[in-house]
């Protein structure tokens, strides 16, 4: 079996493009999981990501054990903290806030995590996290204390998002944040790509079919969506295979 991020280059070279369901283990009663996972199959979704800012201690491993009874899709962990790593995942996206100058999210947790992933079989993937404001606090601000940054200022998020590539990650997380009033402006989506050589990821206050395609257009190879399949998982119906 192909590891998720060289499966992921191989989509991105076919020039197709994936759809990851975030599920909050806050948000998500394990014993709802299996008949939500078997709309996420019957979906157009590559990937199922887990994880949240705020979560009680085992909720992702609990619930990651429950997910993988019922689908072939890779697990990956989307942890906003060390104990959401479970090594009953597929991967995990080592998140680095480098929009924020909050040590503790820039290397600090990471320190922390590696005791955990020492002999761990997880795919660790460096992931740069990228939080762009969209009309609201959200909850990745309130937790690391850190301000995400202007929508007007296109040019500091493209130089953060080439810092990210240049400091070694594999990854770039454009991220509005959950429930985000507003998802990250395709104007914004589209310079980052255009300098960008890695996979470029976008997230937060994608609510329709049309918002997600035009995300795809403006370059986002990969688009995770989360609160709107919360809010109404009738959404799956416009997403089918």
């Amino acid at each position: 079996m192909k590891g998720i991020y060289t499966t992921l280059l191989q989509t991105i070279s076919e020039e197709k493009k994936g759809l990851a369901v975030l599920i909050d283990p806050e948000k998500m009663d394990v014993e709802k999981a299996s008949g939500f996972i078997i709309k996420v199959n019957q979906s157009i979704a590559t990937h199922i990501f887990v994880g949240g800012s705020t979560v009680d201690h085992d909720a992702t491993e609990v619930l990651v054990i429950e997910i993988k009874k019922h689908t072939d899709l890779p697990v990956v962990l989307f942890p906003g903290d060390v104990s959401q790593i479970t090594d009953h995942a597929d991967g995990l996206l080592f998140l680095s806030l480098i929009s924020g100058d909050n040590p503790e999210y820039l290397i600090g947790k990471h320190i922390k995590a590696v005791s955990k992933l020492r002999g761990s079989n997880l795919e660790v993937i460096p992931t740069g996290y990228v939080l762009v404001e969209n009309g609201k606090q959200t909850s990745v601000e309130k937790v690391t204390q850190t301000t995400p940054l202007s929508r007007e200022k296109t040019q500091i998020i493209v130089d953060t998002a080439i810092a990210g590539e240049l400091l070694g990650m594999k990854l770039i997380y454009l991220e509005a944040g959950s429930g985000a009033l507003e998802p990250v402006p395709n104007e914004i989506i589209n310079f980052v790509k255009r300098e960008l050589s890695i996979p470029l990821i976008v997230g937060g206050g994608i609510r329709t079919k049309q918002q997600l395609n035009d995300a795809y257009k403006f370059g986002a190879d990969l688009l995770v969506i989360g609160t709107a399949f919360e809010d109404d998982e009738g959404f799956f119906d416009e997403l089918k295979k």
